[in-house]
């Protein structure tokens, strides 16, 4: 590869965020850059991805993010031929309101995986643009440590108008990762609407950040996020503020005894940790994996993705049949009608969807 045509191929990489791996041969970086212009076949991303090859991985999740018809095809193929690698990972929800400092956290946690020979992927549910629809990226830049580390992938994916901002494809994209050889993946919320439900429908430990003194500590509205959660962690634990910590800890571990015993068995546990100052980190991931020791025992664990499993087909379902809906011909004509009548007062929501549905 000419010198010119190597700077070419290193700017584009840094531009999308690829780092490729070291374990790539010369003969395989040059097969991926005659390959570039071109769309890859499904073997070829498939082979890539099990070899831990980034830049395959990341084109196969952009695959799985389009709304193509025929990308999702291909995108279906690779997932297929992947599940034999997958299923291998620890797989944890972060979720807090914005402002808690997720992203800080997310960080301090996988930089201190990363020295302890894991391989993460940090699926960051970016807030979409709401101009153009897209990711704005925003996690790449405010973990600008954890980018630079090699065993460490960060992929944003626009949040959209989909459930709560989780992005569409995310349940495919971790099978993805895991087949890559990630065996840590962190999943992170925008901290909005419905997405802390979906997230927990797709990872084994559901973690929920809160600050101390934020007023929100035992509002009813977070009942059910706190229900969900496996740990509460209070973050910002450092300086003036740990007197707070310390309260706000002990309410929300009163406040866990109200609710009902899990069906892992698990008594979820709170803890304080200062993200910024790189305190606490090593204790919840102790917490973390004590987690799994125990599920795994008591074959919760398995049992636990096997539900999961059926959770995914029944909405993959939902989401097939709403696409094929919307994406009719006749229903997009048709559907513009419609409106215009119930603007007009001529027709019901229910007498207009009813017509709809029958063509």
């Amino acid at each position: 590869m000419a010198k010119s045509d190597t700077s070419k191929a290193s700017a584009l990489n840094e531009k999308e965020g690829i780092k490729a791996p070291d374990t790539l041969s010369s003969a395989s970086a040059k097969a991926i850059k005659s390959k570039r212009q071109k769309q890859p076949s499904v073997p070829y991303l498939v082979k890539g991805i099990t070899e831990g090859n980034i830049t395959a991985l990341s084109r196969a999740i952009t695959l799985v993010e389009s709304t193509n018809p025929k990308h999702s095809e291909k995108a279906n193929k690779i997932v297929t031929s992947c599940l034999p690698h997958a299923n291998k990972s620890i797989r944890v929800g972060i979720t807090g309101v914005p402002g808690v400092g997720k992203s800080t956290f997310i960080e301090a946690l996988g930089k201190y995986l990363t020295e302890n020979t894991k391989k993460v992927a940090i699926l960051a549910v970016d807030p979409s643009s709401s101009l153009s629809k897209g990711s704005i990226l925003g996690d790449k830049t405010r973990m600008e440590d954890l980018v630079k580390i090699k065993n460490a992938f960060i992929r944003p994916s626009p949040s959209g108008d989909s459930l709560g901002g989780v992005a569409r494809k995310t349940r495919e994209t971790i099978i993805l990762c895991e087949a890559a050889g990630f065996d840590t993946i962190l999943i992170e919320t925008v901290g909005v609407g419905q997405s802390e439900t979906a997230v927990h429908s797709m990872v084994d430990f559901f973690l929920l950040l809160k600050l101390a003194g934020a007023g929100d500590e035992l509002q009813g509205i977070k009942r059910g996020i706190i229900e969900m959660a496996d740990a509460i962690v209070i973050n910002k634990a450092d300086g003036e503020n740990v007197k707070a910590a310390k309260a706000a800890k002990l309410e929300f571990n009163r406040a866990l005894h109200l609710y009902p015993e899990k069906p892992s068995g698990w008594t979820p546990k709170t803890a304080l940790c200062s993200a910024l100052q790189n305190e606490g980190i090593s204790e919840i991931w102790e917490m973390i994996t004590n987690y799994f020791t125990e599920t795994k025992s008591s074959n919760y664990f398995e049992a636990h993705r096997t539900e999961q499993n059926k959770f995914w087909l029944l909405q993959t379902i939902e989401e097939r049949l709403k696409s094929n809906f919307y994406n009719k011909t006749e229903i997009k004509s048709e559907l513009q009608q419609q409106i215009e009548l119930i603007e007009s007062g001529k027709t019901t929501p229910f007498a207009a969807a009813e017509y709809l549905l029958r063509l």
